[in-house]
């Protein structure tokens, strides 16, 4: 079996949000976090859209790119050009619900098709040194009891898959949304701790409901990882600590202060952002960084006003920052009056 990046904990791929510089943002915070792009159509790269797609900074290692797509031959040269761009591991999406997605035929509705995703795994490995991993869901509107899902496991794993990514719910193909697929049917966290026990030489990696570092040491000790979604990029914070708490990495330092690793992403964005493009690409994925702090509402608002001004840059970054310093320190000091 091929090498995959240490899954331990990992930031769940998300559409419209896990771009190039929310990864570098992240990484700021945790260098060890395996990290995911946005879902990559495999259609797209087969057209040439690489660049578009696939371009990243260096700092973002480990990191995986997932694709979506039925295609063996696109999803084989998806694979390729993974490894020529020179990620960690490729990833396949059989998890996600959307009717947009469906449409395509790809997806979670792939998990009633567990041949043909044997198929696209084997493409993908034939085409590619990099490790091949599954993201899927437990199951499939009425079809989600575990015999199924362990029938689907095995299948994919015999196909040469290194590891599964598992959404500990199912997914309802008709009748609720993207969202709703994400909050209303059950969790089943010991189903996937159960599949790492029944195919203990598979990668397994728990998905869905895990919203900070206690969680996922917990369920950590089941399975070999675990994967955290859209609280790592509402408060992505929380990662701060991953590195001792999660990977023990010897001698591992805390990541640096906030309003250090906010001056870092500026640097980062005044050199990537140009004319015509709204800095609000860049400064959204900042919104969370004092989430539970003094000031965090201040630092959000000065962020938001600031990006619609015409012509802005990263100079806001630093403007923000000193509104919210402003608001902190009037915060400390009105709590130490109260307190004397």
């Amino acid at each position: 079996m091929r090498q995959t990046p240490n899954p331990k904990l990992s930031v769940a791929p998300m559409m419209d949000w896990t771009d190039p510089a929310c990864r570098y943002l992240l990484r700021l915070i945790t260098r060890h976090t395996l990290l995911y792009t946005e879902m990559v159509p495999a259609q797209a790269l087969w057209h040439g859209r690489a660049e578009r797609f696939l371009a990243g900074d260096a700092s973002e290692h480990p990191v995986a790119v997932q694709l979506g797509g039925s295609d063996p031959q696109q999803l084989a040269h998806g694979a390729h050009l993974a490894q020529v761009w020179g990620y960690d591991e490729v990833n396949l999406n059989v998890g996600c619900p959307s009717d947009r997605v469906q449409s395509g035929r790809f997806g979670a509705c792939l998990m009633r098709e567990p041949d043909l995703v044997a198929d696209l795994v084997r493409a993908m490995r034939e085409a590619s040194d990099l490790p091949v991993t599954v993201k899927s869901r437990i199951g499939v509107d009425h079809d989600d009891h575990y015999d199924q899902l362990c029938a689907f496991v095995d299948t994919v794993a015999s196909a040469g898959a290194d590891g599964l990514i598992v959404h500990a719910r199912k997914a309802w193909l008709s009748g609720l949304s993207p969202k709703q697929n994400r909050e209303i049917p059950a969790l089943r966290h010991d189903m996937v701790a159960q599949l790492k026990a029944d195919f203990p030489q598979l990668t397994i990696v728990l998905n869905g409901g895990i919203k900070d570092l206690a969680a996922a040491e917990h369920w950590g000790e089941a399975v070999d990882g675990v994967m955290i979604g859209r609280e790592a990029y509402h408060n992505p914070w929380l990662l701060a600590e991953a590195d001792q708490r999660i990977f023990a990495a010897p001698g591992a330092p805390k990541a640096p202060d906030r309003a250090s690793v906010a001056r870092q992403y500026r640097d980062y964005v005044a050199c990537r952002h140009y004319a015509g493009v709204p800095i609000s690409r860049y400064t959204r994925h900042l919104m969370g960084l004092f989430q539970g702090l003094p000031g965090a509402r201040v630092w959000r608002r000065a962020l938001s006003e600031a990006a619609a001004r015409p012509g802005a840059g990263s100079e806001i970054i630093d403007e923000a920052l000193d509104q919210w310093a402003e608001c902190a320190a009037s915060v400390r000091f009105e709590a130490s009056v109260a307190s004397a």
